[in-house]
């Protein structure tokens, strides 16, 4: 169970680390989006590359900000039945979720995208702007780190709720982490 612990922990911190930084990218995605506004309203001015930036950006944030979310405990779920349950009860609906859903969702996305983004890589695939971002294959990269991350988070969430229901009692915090925050 010590080892489980730490497994938890490592995964848990690596989300943690991960999501934190890629939140900041929020203000820099605000920050280059009045700077476009700027450029072109007042300067009558634009860049393709910074309007692509900002799609880049979003795409980060969403994309690699789901294991962060999953870990805050913060997707949706049917929330009138799931708050009244008991620690162990939850805890079982998030393994099964986990096991059931999570888990093939993620290999799924993870496999059916994997030739679309070695293709990307294989043609070094760029804007179809001359003056756009160059790494589009680095983008669609997005398609496999973000259900390995999801994965990989996931099988945290799976293991802590396992500790939950095997050590029957609530010691063991589940997967929402709100007191974190």
């Amino acid at each position: 169970m010590k080892v489980l612990n730490t497994v938890v922990a490592a995964i848990d911190r690596f989300t943690d680390i991960t999501g934190r930084a890629i939140s900041w990218l929020t203000i820099v995605m605000v920050a280059i989006t009045v700077c476009v506004v700027v450029l072109r309203y007042w300067f009558d001015s634009g860049s393709i590359a910074l309007q692509e930036s900002i799609t880049y950006l979003h795409a980060i944030v969403f994309m690699m900000g789901i294991a962060f979310t999953l870990q805050r405990g913060g997707h949706v779920r049917v929330d009138i039945f799931y708050t009244g349950f008991s620690v162990r009860r939850k805890a079982l609906v998030d393994v099964i979720g986990g096991v059931i859903f999570l888990l093939p969702l993620c290999l799924l996305i993870f496999i059916f995208s994997w030739d679309y983004v070695v293709a990307s890589w294989a043609t070094g695939e760029t804007s179809e702007e001359s003056s756009g971002i160059a790494g589009i294959y680095l983008l669609k990269t997005l398609m496999l780190l973000m259900p390995a991350a999801l994965l990989l988070q996931g099988v945290a969430e799976i293991i802590r709720n396992t500790l939950v229901l095997a050590a029957n009692t609530a010691s063991i915090s589940p997967a929402n982490h709100d007191s974190r925050l």
